[in-house]
């Protein structure tokens, strides 16, 4: 018998209970499933991740520890205690060197094994030199995130421009720390100087096709710190569900909401993500995605068109209704409240799939189309629909991002208008868009809610965003990209796993310069930056066959 139908049967007789059976998808599986071990997990890099600009380390090694060791601020920083973005990362920081070991050293017979004669790092300082350090200020798009270090024994340092940059690196700091077998920590002499090779680094969550907890969003930002990512892209309605509670018009959560209780966002919750996301130099930028995937939104009277059936209303509705001067009342009180409560430069305004069947099966659409001259194209009808809507975003004082399709259907957009990348073939895309002068962002190839067996991140890490035939100037209208999320499978169940380490290859393509791709290299530094993950509390799924010396624990485990 084929081993694999062997196998089969087998399955099939354990599972008779279940109602399962076996098909030729598992006897195919079966055939391609070739097991190997896992390649020697050495890189000269050891488990920095992203890797750094230039990184120069030497044979010297210094211990660290607990009792003696401080992160402060130079005397020579313009940033001090008080600057709580900075004071705040100190300390955390100092957990996420010595791990469990700094709740757990005081309780644990000093061993000094093989290092006894290591010389010891007691102070990393850290300067902030600009006149201004931002402490109280949101990153943004031209945030400088460039950091330099120096590993020497006594005193390291860590010195940037703003505190950005030195968030940045902190977390390149702590990556470069590590454990001999006596679990004494270690950091080898060392000189790096890093900045990254995109200013957008984003990861895009749906709270609407599934509501995440307010805690499942913040542990997100926490492993997007890890990650260098600072964009969060809140991706926060859609047809499925409105969660965002707005103070201006109450009823889109209370009549497009889960439930009007448990599954929204207050104001305070969403103030909350935004401050917690600064902290970590992290931007968030809503999406309120429209004229299309706005079901949710029936709080909102005569928002939706109303569909019809011959001449007869269908009791459905559509997208937005673009024919009625009250819809362009209602965005504008809406993104003037948006404005207000999200405090970055910019809003993704969506604008893609919408479909036109709703608004050709509607008289009134009808006689509007006909006296705005659009004859029978509702691509026309769109586009002036969004232009209305970019031009209150505009009014607000604010730069837009927009799905593709708003810039394929020609709507007269701002030169800082940002066109965000999502569909197939999309070097083509990015072509064009960057030919008629735009800044862009790619995701086609990293939506990571699509899954496959196997190692599927060497796919997503080999990715180039500026693989497209262009000119170098077009190129540098690259603004970066987007590790997006959908939810359709996704909720807080399965979240971290799904997105971590995958996303991980996504950070390490946007920070690092496009010469960093050999896939043993970034293999043997992923395995170890997945668990040190693991370590600091993110459910991150393995890459391969092994093991971590930190396993994972719950929350309830930990405690």
């Amino acid at each position: 018998m084929d081993p694999a139908a062997s196998v089969c049967a087998a399955v099939a007789l354990l599972v008779t209970l279940s109602g399962c059976c076996c098909s030729a998808d598992w006897e195919l599986y079966d055939r391609n499933y070739e097991p190997e071990l896992p390649p020697v997990l050495h890189s000269s890099y050891g488990s920095l991740w992203p890797l750094p600009r230039s990184v120069v380390s030497f044979p010297e090694v210094y211990r660290l520890s607990r009792l003696t060791f401080q992160i402060v601020y130079s005397p020579e920083s313009t940033a001090s205690t008080g600057c709580s973005i900075l004071d705040d990362a100190f300390r955390r920081y100092f957990y996420y060197i010595f791990g469990r070991s700094a709740a757990e050293d005081s309780q644990r017979p000093s061993v000094d094994g093989d290092h006894t004669e290591a010389h010891e790092v007691r102070q990393l300082q850290v300067t902030i030199t600009a006149s201004d350090p931002e402490c109280n200020q949101h990153p943004h798009v031209t945030s400088n995130e460039a950091y330099k270090i120096t590993v020497v024994q006594p005193v390291a340092t860590l010195k940037s421009e703003t505190v950005w940059g030195a968030l940045r690196g902190l977390e390149t700091f702590s990556q470069l720390v590590y454990e001999d077998q006596y679990i004494t920590h270690l950091i080898n002499k060392t000189n790096i100087m890093d900045a990254p090779r995109f200013a957008h680094r984003g990861v895009l969550l749906d709270t609407s096709r599934h509501y995440l907890p307010l805690q499942v969003i913040l542990d997100t930002l926490d492993a997007m710190s890890f990650n260098k990512f600072n964009v969060f892209h809140w991706h926060i309605v859609d047809d499925p569900s409105f969660p965002y509670q707005s103070i201006t018009f109450p009823n889109l959560s209370a009549k497009g909401a889960y439930h009007p209780v448990t599954h929204i966002y207050t104001l305070k919750d969403v103030l909350t993500v935004i401050e917690y996301a600064r902290q970590r130099g992290i931007r968030v930028i809503p999406e309120f995605d429209t004229p299309g995937h706005t079901q949710s939104w029936k709080g909102q009277p005569n928002l939706l068109t109303p569909c019809y059936n011959g001449e007869t209303p269908s009791g459905t509705f559509g997208p937005i209704n673009p024919a009625l001067n009250a819809t362009y009342d209602f965005m504008n009180r809406l993104f003037k409240e948006i404005s207000w409560v999200f405090p970055d430069n910019f809003i993704h305004l969506g604008g893609d799939e919408v479909n036109f069947a709703c608004w050709k099966s509607n008289p009134m659409i009808t006689e509007f189309m006909l006296k705005q001259g659009f004859g029978s194209d509702y691509r026309k009808l769109e586009s002036f629909y969004i232009q209305n809507v970019v031009d209150i975003v505009a009014s607000n004082l604010k730069g837009y991002m927009v799905w593709q399709e708003v810039f394929d259907n020609g709507v007269k957009l701002k030169s800082d208008s940002i066109v965000h990348v999502w569909k197939g073939g999309y070097q083509k895309e990015m072509a064009a868009a960057t030919a008629a002068k735009f800044h862009v962002l790619v995701s086609s190839p990293w939506y990571l809610n699509v899954i496959s067996y196997g190692q599927d991140w060497r796919k997503i890490y080999l990715v180039e965003p500026c693989n497209f035939n262009g000119t170098e100037a077009q190129k540098k209208l690259v603004l970066g990209g987007e590790a997006c999320l959908w939810g359709e499978f996704v909720d807080a169940t399965n979240l971290a796993a799904r997105l971590w380490p995958r996303a991980s290859a996504v950070s390490e393509r946007l920070w690092s310069s496009a010469e960093t791709n050999d896939l043993g290299d970034a293999y043997a530094r992923l395995v170890k930056h997945r668990c040190r993950m693991v370590q600091r509390g993110v459910p991150a799924e393995p890459l391969f066959i092994g093991y971590c010396d930190y396993e994972y624990k719950d929350k309830k485990e930990s405690k």
